[in-house]
């Protein structure tokens, strides 16, 4: 699937079964929990803390797409193209780091 299929498949959804999008600023209040959810995810399985034992049965990918959802849900609320968006990211960080990351004596 494409980013512009996800785009198009999410508001499909959206507008046929979840009825309508939330506002914006609900979306990204979502957002910020969705992305919360994975952190907790991230702390226990890479970093120091330990699962609780209801957490054992979590999906990591699972939870980064729902964070990707809401993303997607964001994008067609505002008029992002997130395929463009991308593209343009893609380009500034070629052109603004194109040695930055070659010459910083703490990735090597």
């Amino acid at each position: 699937m494409t980013i512009e299929q996800a785009q198009k498949n999410v508001d499909d959804w959206i507008k046929t079964v979840g009825v309508r999008y939330f506002s914006e600023l609900t979306n990204m209040a979502i957002l910020t929990e969705e992305v919360g959810e994975l952190a907790r995810i991230m702390a226990r399985k890479y970093g120091d803390q330990s699962f609780k034992e209801n957490e054992s049965a979590i999906n990591i990918g699972d939870e980064m797409a729902d964070v990707l959802w809401v993303l997607i849900c964001l994008a067609n609320q505002t008029g992002v193209d997130l395929t463009e968006a991308l593209q343009k990211n893609f380009e500034k960080k070629n052109s603004r780091d194109a040695e930055r990351h070659q010459n910083n004596e703490k990735l090597k």
